[in-house]
């Protein structure tokens, strides 16, 4: 999946969670409960185009880790809106199923990075390049 292709998923997950809340019931929990999950909801998306333009490996990866946190938060509010029997699971099976999928492939990405950095090695020299360190 490229990272337009993941962008464009992650601001559907934020359009679907805008929609859910918007059918709410109006109660006090409903508010309380919906009001989180729109910011965990569209924080997944914002954080992930957040993490595209990171400075660094280490500025992604934290920015990755913040991903992975809304979207678990995300899946938190939907759980107490299933078992508070708000909504019922058959209506928000679809929804749970994306955001999982969505914290597998960004767990993935983490995991892809950090081995990554640890497989560099720091002394090796590039034999293309003019400059060469002393051994």
């Amino acid at each position: 999946m490229t990272e337009n292709e993941f962008k464009a998923r992650t601001k559907q997950v934020a359009l679907r969670v805008i929609r859910l809340v918007n059918t709410l019931p109006m109660s006090g929990v409903s508010g309380v409960v919906g009001k989180q999950l729109v910011r965990s909801g569209t924080s997944i998306g914002a954080n992930y185009r957040a993490a595209c333009r990171g400075k660094s490996t280490a500025d992604v990866l934290h920015k990755l880790a913040i991903v992975e946190e809304e979207a678990d938060e995300s899946l938190y509010w939907i759980e107490l809106l299933i078992e508070a029997q708000i909504v019922s699971e058959r209506k928000l099976a679809s929804l749970t199923k994306e955001i999982n999928e969505i914290v597998r492939m960004i767990v993935a990405s983490i995991k892809t990075l950090r081995f990554k950095g640890q497989n560099v090695p720091r002394n090796s020299s590039n034999p293309k390049s003019k400059i060469q360190n002393p051994k």
